[in-house]
């Protein structure tokens, strides 16, 4: 038994593997104009009128400028890791489909106990996977002239989740959950209570 690999955690690192590959697809980022953008904004839209408006033109840009003040920190766009982490992504794809078939390809082959060799590297994978989704969330990318804001969405927590939950599942316990763990546990307790043993 202890040579042996806890199904429940491969079951667990598979789960996760798979929360990690469908969150690339989800939002990352919220974007947001900062106060830089928005002063550039106004001035761009003053030259513009200035230069090819009249006065019916200027007066709406003026109103338009009063607008922009209040969008300074609201999100009007979010990005997915799909579309703002242009190598980012396929490396946390190929991390999740590889601990995918680690963790399920032990479990298919047999409903017996699994080795324990079976999904050993799936603790690397989340961790390489951990330490890229925390690299891309501590440190964003950011757009060139400062000009627009990110800030975190719910697809970056569900890709720190579900590395950890590969890597929850590589660690977990060998004999956590087996019912032949469970039973020898049980008759050791009645043992114990009573000082009888049942019979096999």
């Amino acid at each position: 038994m202890a040579g042996e690999r806890s199904r429940y955690g491969l079951l667990v690192s598979a789960l996760g593997a798979m929360v990690l590959a469908v969150s690339v697809f989800l939002p990352w980022y919220g974007v947001s104009l900062t106060a830089g953008g928005i002063a550039f904004a106004q001035q761009v839209g003053e030259q513009v009128a200035s230069q090819f408006g009249n006065a019916a033109l200027q007066s709406q840009v003026a109103g338009l400028h009063a607008s922009l003040g209040t969008l300074a920190g609201h999100q009007f766009i979010a990005l997915s890791a799909h579309q703002a982490l242009k190598d980012m992504n396929v490396i946390l794809l190929v991390l999740a489909g590889l601990a995918v078939l680690d963790s399920l390809i032990p479990l298919a082959r047999s409903a017996s106990p699994v080795p324990a060799g079976g999904g050993a590297s799936v603790v690397l994978l989340g961790s390489i996977a951990a330490i890229c989704v925390l690299y891309r969330m501590i440190h964003p990318p950011v757009p060139a002239g400062n000009l627009l804001a990110f800030s975190l969405r719910e697809g970056a927590w569900l890709a720190l989740l579900g590395s950890l939950a590969m890597i929850a599942g590589g660690l977990w316990p060998r004999g956590l959950g087996s019912p032949e763990v469970s039973e020898s546990r049980a008759q050791a307790s009645l043992s114990g209570l009573s000082g009888w043993t049942p019979q096999g």
